[in-house]
């Protein structure tokens, strides 16, 4: 395996968060509070124990807020990447945000994703089985049926050695995306300017037999709207009783 550490995480936080409406009224989706704690807080806490030392995180909607909270925290090198004049979705914004990076594979981490560990950490485990000589990308998967505030029929089929490929259509998939992954910079390679979403580069890695999955050990949550709030923050103070 590749002996490369992975030294930044991008952080995507510029989304409008309209499913969290009401909450999002005041403070943009990666300031809501989950246990007390905003969303971005778990995810900084979660990369900086992980060992990543540098953050990018860019920021669309209400920015200004996440820049003054951010500017608090201590323990990580943060850079802002700006997307105030033009929102560039989950692609076009890793590929601004690999201008500030060292060059290197990085962590990608949506904001709203959290999770209670199994055996062992799985960003641990997600850096460890990272593997540039054969991927382009590496995805943290989780199963769908198991999952809190998922309600897709799934999203990858997984072989045996990990690469994976589309559900079909009219079919179920077992496992599902947790907005979590490594990309290589040559993932972005040849994408336009502007917006595009990671989709669009996943397929073609898939093509070309170098995108490959983990699956996560533990609870995965997707806290993307009120309900799916409640939902975790029961289930945290629970964690049994389903």
């Amino acid at each position: 395996m590749s002996q490369h550490p992975i030294t930044t995480a991008v952080i995507l936080a510029a989304g409008l968060g309209t499913r969290m409406r009401p909450l999002t009224q005041a403070v943009p989706k990666p300031l809501v509070q989950l246990k007390g704690q905003p969303l971005i807080d778990h995810v900084l806490d979660r990369v900086a124990a992980a060992g990543i030392k540098k953050a990018i995180i860019n920021v669309h909607f209400k920015a200004d807020l996440i820049e003054r909270h951010v500017a608090q925290r201590s323990g990580l090198d943060i850079t802002i990447s700006d997307e105030r004049g033009d929102l560039l979705d989950t692609g076009g914004g890793v590929k601004r945000a690999l201008a500030m990076s060292d060059g290197g594979p990085i962590l990608i981490h949506n904001s709203d994703t959290t999770w209670t560990e199994g055996m062992g950490n799985n960003l641990d485990r997600l850096l460890a089985t990272w593997d540039d000589t054969i991927m382009d990308g590496l995805l943290l998967l989780a199963l769908g049926a198991d999952a809190l505030g998922y309600d897709g029929r799934g999203d990858f089929q997984m072989a045996t050695d990990g690469r994976l490929t589309r559900r079909g259509e009219r079919t179920i998939a077992p496992f599902a995306f947790t907005g979590v992954s490594i990309a290589h910079p040559r993932l972005l390679s040849d994408t336009p300017d502007g917006a595009f979403s990671l989709n669009r580069v996943w397929d073609r890695a898939m093509e070309a037999g170098r995108l490959y999955g983990m699956r996560m050990d533990g609870k995965w949550m997707h806290v993307g709207t009120p309900e799916a709030l409640r939902d975790a923050e029961a289930w945290l103070d629970h964690p049994f009783d389903d």
